[in-house]
């Protein structure tokens, strides 16, 4: 193309230009002529996307004007789909008001968040976004008759990140490349390390014992050799980070690394060439060594929180059964023939759906029940320990389990009006909430690294003036003296020595923040079922109502009733009759008849036997019960057609360490505090028992997490253990929250600490661990900040080589690191 014909056409699609626009895009460095601002929007979009090639090599302008937008702007498009938008996209109740879950491709660091949340919150018609750190997800709300979904991902692309809308697959599918790549890079980086240590060893003692110079040039060459794979390689993607965040005019923590390799390596190779002067190979291979090993950690610990996470969402099956052509009647008999049930996808159910759930089957969605009467494990949702008995006209909620008979449940709420997708929900918001100490790290960030960046380009221009010679030297020494290496190990690696301790007692942080966060604790909330309990129904005791049958053969009779039941009760008293059995076995019964949700009845030995709760004792017997009997957990009662026999009391069993760390708690000045789901009666027993300070019962997922928000606005630091999905919400909304091991996989994954070892009194002593360990996090912040107070000034005055300078920022970094290895010979 000619001069005069590209400066009267335009230079994306090739269209006359009016003479009388001056609209143009920068390209390698000249303003190119752009025929509208559409074409100069669309340019610029990949200019700054990094795909300016697109223009380098094409050969010919397009001949339809489809092909001016390269496929990946063109697939955007496609998101506006009102179609492909119901997938992914929530509806508010205002109008035109939507809302969206965003995977974030390219986010390296906070101050990577800082800028997205910036550059997509400038945009006309966004409402408000925020982006989680943790799993690179952003939730962005917007209003559509401003602006569309496909235009904010385009400006996020501009900026050099990539966004598309967050689905469960293909989020684990970038995770898992990612992570792939990380391992490859990391295990080239430390293979290549390696080899560049042992002749940096070699030179290192030459210069203490005295080494040939041929051979210590031959050593240079071969560590210039090795190291310019790790180089172009293993460190690209801090120097692809590093040039994004420069073409956006702001300073990640990239940036600083960047220059110190590009640096290290440039003079280095420099000095090989020439023969004399210092090589720091091997300053560079360790970099790049452990930061890559940082990031690696981090992608593994996103990809099993994101996969544990989802799993909420696989609690409910893909299959359901439908009914077609049920006539509905208000009875318990259901009898729908095999002509009228349909498998279904669930995602293709409608509100009034009638569904066919059988025994043992997960309930597909939130419905009610219009025939039959059934037991239903809420535990997952409600927290509560027994199933409980549903008939007809009673709500069920999608994910829960039917225990015993076969029900017919007309849906009445699908999606984000289910009560799974509330709990989802709640999740996702209090992840997205940024504590003060995530929005102080953002602030520090971004002045940190610019402040050791401005020093060493005023270090660099005062001796490139007083004195060229040395000016290369000295400010290399001044980068890597005042490398924040020490102030970056500080933290972590207390953290690191603190976590092989806790791993000992079997509690495991899974957030760097964890140990900090508990070491200021000042409330400790537990829940009840599985967490204070051991989440296992059993007999507590048994309370003889009559001289006439002593407790072991009430209980065989009981055994004998239940023995063909599932309920987890029958399974409780079969459990512990099979534990004081002896000689005896189990008696025949005949008539047997179940009542679902009430009670069983038969006959032993020409007697009626009845086994239930109260009301169905008082419906088949003329007998009664002395009102002094205990419990208040869930009572059985037995008794024959003219007398009570016995009242089996049935509980979770408390763990035996529970009481002892509510004792040790209380004697720190800690507060306590009981949130259960369950039933009043049995949260207030266990609470009692324990001694704990404050008890609240009957709590949904939501109310939970409301008392948790509460106390934080009285300026507590909340400490949450807890087991079960119902749990999940209130563990991500606490300061610090710790999920038991045995519980649900997406307790574990919201929660910042897991107690794998299930021996709750360990949640003291990690308490123990992390005050010492903040100790040690301050005497190692302390010696950082000390250590480049002294070294920077030393350095920029001249005063320090830059081999003395790796050495003192080597020496610096031990001292932090063999500090914090002081936890590992601490006893607890």
């Amino acid at each position: 193309m000619s001069k005069s014909a590209e400066s009267s056409t335009c230079f994306h699609c090739g269209l006359p230009v009016d003479d009388r626009l001056h609209i143009y895009v920068k390209y390698q460095g000249e303003n190119k002529p752009m025929c509208c601002y559409g074409c100069q929007a669309v340019a610029q979009a990949i200019i700054d996307s990094g795909m300016d090639d697109f223009y380098k090599y094409r050969t010919t302008m397009p001949e339809k004007p489809e092909e001016i937008v390269p496929e990946f702007l063109q697939q955007l498009k496609a998101y506006d789909s009102i179609a492909i938008q119901d997938k992914f996209v929530e509806k508010t109740s205002e109008n035109n008001i939507l809302e969206v879950s965003l995977i974030l491709e390219g986010i390296t660091c906070a101050a990577c968040v800082w800028l997205n949340e910036k550059h997509i919150s400038t945009l006309p018609g966004v409402i408000n976004v925020s982006i989680n750190y943790s799993n690179h997800r952003a939730r962005v709300r917007w209003d559509n008759s401003k602006i569309h979904l496909s235009d904010i991902l385009e400006s996020i692309s501009r900026i050099g990140y990539l966004a598309h809308p967050y689905d469960p697959e293909q989020h684990q599918f970038i995770l898992e490349k990612e992570r792939k790549q990380q391992i490859r890079r990391l295990g080239v980086s430390g293979l290549l390390g390696m080899q560049i240590m042992i002749f940096a060893v070699a030179m290192y003692s030459g210069d203490w014992w005295g080494m040939a110079e041929s051979f210590r040039q031959s050593f240079r060459w071969i560590s210039l050799a090795v190291c310019i794979p790790l180089i172009f390689y293993c460190s690209s993607v801090f120097f692809k980070s590093a040039y994004r965040d420069i073409i956006n005019k702001r300073v990640g923590m990239d940036v600083p690394v960047s220059l110190g390799i590009l640096i290290a390596f440039a003079s280095s190779t420099a000095n090989t060439v020439n023969g004399s002067g210092e090589v720091y190979f091997d300053s560079v291979a360790m970099f790049t060594f452990f930061l890559l090993s940082a990031r690696f950690f981090e992608i593994s610990s996103r990809k099993q929180t994101s996969e544990a996470t989802e799993a909420l969402l696989n609690l409910k099956p893909a299959i359901a059964t439908r009914l077609k052509n049920y006539a509905v009647e208000k009875s318990s008999t259901i009898a729908p023939t095999i002509e009228q049930q349909e498998s279904i996808a669930v995602t293709e159910l409608k509100i009034g759906d009638l569904l066919l759930v059988q025994p043992g089957d997960v309930i597909p969605a939130d419905g009610t029940i219009i025939s039959g009467i059934s037991g239903i494990n809420e535990s997952l949702i409600t927290g509560e320990s027994l199933p409980v008995t549903k008939k007809l006209n009673d709500a069920v909620i999608g994910g829960s389990t039917n225990t015993e008979n076969p029900l017919v449940i007309q849906v009445s709420k699908l999606g984000e009006d289910s009560v799974l997708y509330s709990i989802q929900r709640l999740i996702d918001e209090a992840q997205h909430t940024k504590p003060a100490i995530a929005k102080l790290a953002d602030r520090i960030a971004s002045w940190f690294v610019g402040a050791l960046l401005a020093i060493a380009a005023v270090v660099a221009y005062y001796w490139y003036t007083a004195d060229a010679a040395q000016w290369l030297e000295i400010t290399i020494a001044t980068l890597v003296v005042s490398c924040p290496c020490a102030l970056s190990l500080a933290t972590p690696a207390a953290i690191t020595a603190a976590s092989g301790q806790l791993a000992k007692i079997g509690l495991l942080p899974k957030r760097a923040h964890a140990l900090e966060t508990l070491a200021h604790a000042t409330d400790f909330v537990f829940d009840k079922t599985g967490t204070l309990t051991e989440g296992k129904i059993k007999l507590e005791k048994t309370v003889l109502n009559t001289d006439s049958y002593d407790e072991q053969r009430a209980l065989t009779v009981a055994a004998s009733l239940e023995a063909n039941s599932e309920h987890p009760i029958a399974k409780a008293l079969l459990d512990a009759y099979q534990s004081v059995a002896d000689q005896h076995t189990l008696y025949k019964v005949e008539n047997l008849i179940h009542t679902t949700g009430r009670g069983i009845q038969g006959t032993i030995d020409k007697t009626g036997w009845y086994i239930g709760n109260q009301d169905f004792i008082q419906q088949y017997c003329s007998c009664s019960f002395d009102s002094h009997a205990e419990g208040s957990a869930s009572k059985i009662y037995l008794a024959t057609k003219h007398e009570g026999v016995a009242i089996f009391i049935l509980s979770d069993s408390i763990r035996k360490q529970a009481k002892s760390l509510i004792d040790q708690l209380h004697q720190q000045h800690l507060h306590t505090h009981l949130m259960s789901g369950d039933r009043i009666e049995n949260a207030s027993s266990v609470s009692r028992q324990l001694g704990i300070q404050h008890c609240q019962a009957n709590l949904r997922p939501e109310d939970k997490l409301a008392k948790v928000k509460a106390l934080q606005q009285q300026g507590a630091i909340v400490v949450m253990t807890g087991d079960g999905v119902n749990d999940a919400p209130v563990l991500a909304g606490a300061n610090l929250s710790i999920a038991m091991g045995k519980g649900t996989r997406l307790a574990a994954t919201t929660a910042d600490m897991i107690l794998i070892s299930n021996h709750i009194e360990h949640i003291y002593r990690g308490y123990r661990i992390a005050v010492k360990t903040l100790g040690i996090i301050k005497q190692n912040l302390g010696w950082a900040i000390l250590y480049n107070v002294v070294a920077i000034p030393a350095a920029a005055t001249g005063y320090v080589e830059p081999w003395l300078a790796a050495l003192g920022m080597s020496t610096s970094s031990l001292v932090v690191i063999f500090n914090a290895m002081r936890l590992n010979r601490i006893k607890y």
